[in-house]
């Protein structure tokens, strides 16, 4: 029976598979990692400007992590194919802050702010999701636990902020401007999502020999998911409410990995 832990598992068990994966994600985190530091150095609000620090801070050491786990196995990261390129694709489409944008040195306006965390708003929900999936079938993996545990606490935090800082930027009247750049952002993403998500299913069955009905299975699921999205699903992406743990990304102590 195909379920979540076995799938992760045969990824898990195999090298190719796993660099595949890990190579993703270690990609995926440290582009959001400049981002955000690239962000923070342009943000004028003395009081987000650090917590985004830290947010860029937490993507570079998950993509550390991811690296660690190729390491372990003696393994090296592989290229990254673009059409499982998760960040860039949404980039395309004109979602977040183009890349043109921040590397620029013009100070970021209210727009900009807005734009930034309504898009880490809409991708910190996907990510916290993942992460908690993760948590659940492999966090007590003698090998992959511990870090999936970790970035799964991390990704919570991210989320909890964006919530909290879009709230504040609601009460200061911005909040018609906040509740369009978050609807058209999580319409993009779960376009995204599942077109990557199709894209890395077919090379993990490649991989991993998968016979067709499974392939099968998997894409029908992938494409099931999209249209309860497109329908419905969408809209635990742009609601905004009062995160239960309150300044997420506030000083506390900083890991090292």
């Amino acid at each position: 029976m195909l379920t979540a832990r076995s799938l992760f598992q045969a990824i898990h068990d195999n090298d190719e598979a796993f660099r595949l994966f890990c190579s993703i994600a270690a990609q995926d985190e440290n582009q959001g990692g400049w981002e955000n530091e690239r962000i923070a150095a342009l943000v004028r609000d003395p009081e987000l400007a650090p917590k985004i620090a830290r947010h860029g801070a937490d993507e570079r050491k998950h993509g550390r992590i991811f690296a660690q786990l190729l390491r372990r196995r003696g393994l090296e990261p592989v290229p990254v194919p673009p059409d499982t390129d998760y960040c860039m694709l949404l980039e395309r489409q004109g979602i977040g802050l183009l890349h043109e944008r921040l590397r620029s040195d013009r100070p970021m306006d209210d727009r900009d702010v807005i734009t930034y965390l309504a898009h880490s708003r809409v991708t910190e929900q996907r990510a916290a999701e993942e992460m908690r999936l993760l948590a659940r079938v492999l966090g007590d993996h003698p090998e992959v636990g511990r870090a999936v545990r970790m970035i799964s606490a991390d990704e919570d935090n991210h989320l909890a902020y964006c919530h909290e800082e879009l709230l504040r930027l609601a009460d200061q009247g911005h909040e018609k401007a906040i509740r369009a750049v978050l609807r058209e952002t999580a319409r993009a993403e779960i376009r995204t999502h599942r077109d990557v998500g199709l894209a890395v299913m077919r090379r993990m069955g490649r991989i991993l020999g998968w016979p067709r009905p499974q392939r099968a299975a998997l894409a029908a699921g992938l494409h099931l998911l999209y249209l309860y999205e497109a329908a419905y699903g969408w809209r635990r992406m742009v609601s905004l409410r009062l995160p239960a743990k309150r300044n997420a990304m506030g000083p506390r102590p900083v890991t090292v990995v």
